[in-house]
This record gives C-alpha cells, sequence and structure tokens, in this order.
C-alpha cells in the first residue's frame, strides 16, 4: 500500500481526488489544507510515497499571496523533502497561465521551476500539469471558473455577464484530471518525462457556454435533452446538475388528465425520441391508431392489460397479454394500428417510448380502430 499526500485537499480538485483516492483500497491518504495543523503537512512530507500538490492562491486578495501561496509554499515543501532526504514522486497541478506574464502565470511557472531544480539535483519523480480552467462537480462559483459561475446563476434565475461572447476558452472536465492524476498511483513515473496534459479538453466560446447552460436549464420546461453523445454537453449537463439548490431537485410534471386517467411526457430528445407515462382506468382503452414510420414500446409496470394489434390491410386481431407480475416490454410495428386497454380491477400504468418527438402538425398518427365497427 503506498501512503499519498493531497495538499489542497478542501478545494475543488482536492475534493474530488480525495474521494477517488478513498474508494482505493491500494493508498493511505493524508490529506492537509490551510487550515490544518502544520504538523500534518509534515508528517506526509515524510512519509508520502506520491504528493499531488494542488494547493496554490488564484485569487487572492493582495497580489504578493501569489508568490507565498503558490511559489513560496512549493519551495518550503522542496525544501523540507531534501532534508529529510527523500524523493516521492511529486506531482504538480500547475496552470496553463504559467506561460503567461501575469502575476498568478508568474508564480506558477516559478513553482514549476523549483520542482524542476529539485529534479535535477535529486532525481525525484516530477509531473507537472498546467491545467486549463477546470470544470465540474463542487466547483465554486466566482472563485474557479465561468462554468461554476454560469452554473449557479443560471440553476438559480440569476443573471450572468457575457463580456464577449466570441471569446474562446479551453477546459477540462474535473473526472479526466482525477483519472490521469491516479494514474502515477497505479505505475511509477516515466524517468525521462516531467511534464505531462490530461488528454481531453474542450474549446467553447464565452457565448457558445452560456447558451448550453441555458439549455440544461430549460429542460424541465421543453423537456428535450441535448445530444448525450457529445463530451462536452454530458459533462456540462452534470456539472450543472450539481449546481441545483438543494431545495430544488424535484419539479412537477404537466398532466394531461381526462376520463381515461392521466398521461405526461418525461423526456425528450432529438436523438432518442420521448419517453412518456400514463395511467389508465379500469375497463378504458387507449390508442385505436396507427403510425406509418414512428416506432414505439409499450411497457405496463403496474396493472394489467392487453395489448391489440390489427395491420390496416388485414381483419386478424393479435392479442398481447400484459401485467405487472411478469414486467414485459412490446413493439410496436409501423403499418399496425393498435390499442391498450385495461382489463384488470385497479388502475394501470404504462411506460412508453416513441423514437421521435411528437409534433401536433406532423404527428405521423392516424386514428383507425383495431376492432372494426359494425
Amino acid at each position: 500500500m503506498k501512503t499519498v499526500l493531497v495538499t489542497g485537499a478542501a478545494g475543488f480538485v482536492g475534493k474530488n481526488l480525495g474521494a477517488a483516492l478513498k474508494r482505493r483500497d491500494d493508498a493511505r491518504t493524508i490529506l492537509f489544507d490551510v487550515s490544518d495543523d502544520p504538523a500534518v503537512l509534515d508528517t506526509g512530507l515524510a512519509e508520502a510515497d506520491l504528493i499531488y500538490h494542488l494547493a496554490g492562491v488564484n485569487r487572492p486578495k493582495d497580489e504578493s499571496e501569489f508568490v507565498t501561496g503558490n511559489t513560496g509554499l512549493t519551495e518550503r515543501m522542496l525544501a523540507r523533502l531534501g532534508g529529510l532526504g527523500r524523493t516521492p514522486t511529486f506531482i504538480l497541478s500547475s496552470s496553463a497561465q504559467a506561460e503567461l506574464d501575469n502575476p498568478y502565470g508568474k508564480s506558477k511557472k516559478a513553482a514549476e521551476d523549483a520542482l524542476l531544480k529539485f529534479n535535477k539535483e535529486t532525481g525525484a519523480p516530477v509531473c507537472i500539469y498546467r491545467l486549463p480552467g477546470i470544470f465540474g462537480k463542487w466547483s465554486r462559483p466566482d472563485y474557479n471558473t465561468v462554468v461554476a459561475t454560469f452554473c449557479h446563476n443560471i440553476a438559480r434565475g440569476l443573471d450572468i455577464t457575457v463580456n464577449d461572447s466570441s471569446r474562446e476558452m479551453e477546459l477540462v472536465y474535473i473526472d479526466d484530471v482525477v483519472a490521469a492524476f491516479l494514474r502515477h498511483l497505479d505505475g511509477p513515473a516515466d524517468p525521462s518525462r516531467r511534464r505531462y496534459s490530461v488528454g481531453r479538453t474542450f474549446r467553447v466560446t464565452l457565448g457558445e457556454l452560456a447558451e448550453r447552460i441555458r439549455r440544461l436549464h430549460a429542460i424541465r420546461e421543453t423537456l428535450t435533452v441535448p445530444d448525450q453523445s457529445e463530451d462536452l454537453m454530458k459533462c456540462l449537463h452534470a456539472t450543472y446538475l450539481s449546481f441545483l439548490p438543494e431545495d430544488g431537485f424535484g419539479y412537477p410534471v404537466k398532466l394531461h388528465t381526462d376520463d381515461r386517467g392521466w398521461l405526461f411526457e418525461l423526456i425528450k430528445s432529438e436523438h432518442f425520441g420521448q419517453i412518456f407515462v400514463s395511467k389508465t382506468l379500469p375497463g378504458i382503452t387507449r390508442g385505436n391508431h396507427y403510425h406509418d414510420t414512428k416506432l414505439e414500446k409499450f411497457c405496463v409496470i403496474q396493472g394489467q392489460g392487453v395489448i391489440r394489434f390489427r395491420r390496416i390491410d388485414s381483419d386478424r386481431i393479435l392479442d398481447y397479454p400484459v401485467d405487472d407480475r411478469e414486467i414485459k416490454v412490446v413493439d410496436i410495428p409501423p403499418g399496425y394500428t393498435h390499442s391498450i386497454e385495461n382489463t384488470g380491477e385497479g388502475e394501470m400504468i404504462c411506460l412508453f417510448w416513441a423514437n421521435q418527438i411528437f409534433v401536433p402538425g406532423r404527428p405521423d398518427t392516424c386514428f383507425v380502430p383495431v376492432i372494426k365497427q359494425g
């Protein structure tokens, strides 16, 4: 088992990395943050096989804190390791701004230089990550990235500021950062490498980012989920939901009620269609229509009933009994008029999927009774 020290453990990246390390049975983790007893840091430096140095300052009250919080802390840690004669693997969370001529970037570059000097003098394995803006769960609005600020404000109906909608930014998702960091726990560092990258990053303009998060916020009204096969939208969706107010996780559905029972749409997508749910009272039949192209699946999850089919050019009726004692899914092929009747004594609840969103002007729904009249 390896001993791991994480500095900045109470920060955004530290919380996510700490949670991932806690799930592993091959690591003993020492967590240190600025409010902890300095003895915790001393213990970690004396015992750790790997050091994840995440602690730093990026929004200080005074610019001098960049030097003390970013460069100074790193130099003190390295001096302590040198005094102990220890050479653990040292993973440094730096910033893409280390390439820029600003106080924050300069302090990060100086921390990198101190680590590279330590590597040259001692041979200690070092892994430097120049990370772009990181986003994901547990990030802080008005502190970590604009993604956190946009998600927090939009989730609460607050205004956001977009100064330059065309400004492009590079982002990296927190789970990708954690996965990259954990790879150093799984095997020895490459002695010929000193600089590492996470791998997957995303480029997006500020205006596009705001529009995407607004679309995610609108899902409760539109019920339409954006394309989840796109990695950026999937990661933004997870991030946005993590910013919901804790008293706002649940929301009502729009019930369509009549003398048959009720029906509501659950979720829609241009890519997978839509899911809806109905409650049907005893003796009631729904449907009696067919589709030219639209496909559906029916699944009775409460009660019992019978799904009937008739190809529109045939008189033969097919019966498919369904009930909640043996849950099954019934496919609804095109060209077959179909219905579902509640044949039980209680309410019947059915889950439906259609491969396309219902459009009132183009419903692809033709009403023809399954059982011919007269």
